[in-house]
């Protein structure tokens, strides 16, 4: 049986679609980490709470944290808390530069994830599941481990 030539074109194309859909999306870049992070234990059941961590950018150039989510909840947000004549105002940040060589901290009364409407009981100790989104497309994993109490400092 002869194949029509129109025909060896488009499966080529079909097996280059399918070849590029099969592909992981971008890597994290190695040298950008999330540390330390943490979720504050509510004091009982609500549908949010915050979370904290210090990311680190020891790449050559400037990152940007535009997202970040969890299977561990429904959404999750950056936000930063600021004293504007002395009432404390929270916003939304949807673009988190971090500096080549340096750090950025979340931590309570700053920036912070918003952790909303969780999917799963949150007990202390647990290791909750985090994924930064940068600018350029990649994901950034880390964990954030559920507290009672601020770790101590390092």
């Amino acid at each position: 049986m002869m194949v029509p030539m129109i025909t060896k074109p488009f499966v080529c194309v079909l097996l280059a679609l399918g070849a590029s859909t099969a592909l992981p999306a971008a890597a994290a870049p190695a040298c950008v980490t999330i540390n330390n992070g943490w979720v504050r234990l509510p004091p009982g059941p609500m549908p949010m709470t915050a979370g904290y961590a210090r990311i680190r950018n020891d790449c050559r150039d400037e990152v940007v944290v535009v997202g970040a989510g969890s299977r561990a909840f429904e959404e999750v947000s950056l936000h930063q808390t600021t004293l504007v004549e002395g009432v404390s105002r929270m916003r939304e940040i949807t673009r988190l530069p971090v500096a080549a060589g340096t750090s950025v901290q979340l931590q309570p009364g700053g920036l912070h994830l918003m952790l909303m409407r969780p999917e799963v009981v949150l007990q202390e100790g647990a290791q909750l599941p985090l994924r930064l989104s940068l600018a350029d497309g990649s994901k950034v994993d880390g964990t954030l481990q559920v507290r009672r109490e601020p770790p101590p400092r390092p």
